[in-house]
């Protein structure tokens, strides 16, 4: 079983925070996939029982780099259903855009059909994980745990 983590990063803040999501993952037993838009490839969505997809705050939205691969899979989107699905965002400000970015990545996984949650209530509880430039201690452990989350849930899915 395997949870892909697909993300764009510009300046490498996104990377940093995927990261900790794959280890997170990884701690379940479960492999992270830890791909970039430019790496990832329809194998690696169909292949994950679960997707959890990051971009850096472009104009309140995820960054055209992650758009296009929604766009471009489009033709996976019925063997997606029921797949689990998460978001998290970055950016350069706290009242920067993060939870509307996410909601535009957790938009195109409702229309996937995938079962979407957010983190987990010992981190924020919210709609999954932000944080402002590089993530510090508190954003890597959220991270870190929304990983765990979206493992698991994949687990008990598949048993």
């Amino acid at each position: 079983m395997q949870v892909l983590v697909l993300y764009f990063s510009k300046g490498g803040n996104t990377r940093k925070l995927a990261e900790e999501i794959a280890k997170g993952v990884s701690a379940t037993g479960v492999e992270a996939v830890l791909k970039t838009t430019q790496e990832v490839s329809k194998d690696d969505f169909l292949n994950s029982s679960g997707v959890v997809a990051g971009s850096p705050v472009y104009f309140g939205v995820m960054a055209a780099e992650l758009k296009k691969v929604f766009d471009d899979f489009v033709g996976t989107r019925r063997k997606m259903e029921n797949k689990v699905g998460a978001a998290f965002a970055t950016g350069g400000h706290h009242t920067g855009g993060k939870e509307t970015t996410m909601f535009s990545i957790l938009q195109c996984m409702l229309i996937y059909g995938m079962i979407i949650v957010g983190d987990p209530m010992d981190a924020s509880g919210h709609y999954g994980v932000g944080c402002v430039g590089s993530p510090d201690e508190s954003a890597a452990q959220d991270g870190f745990k929304l990983g765990q989350r979206v493992a698991e849930l994949c687990k008990k899915l598949s048993e």
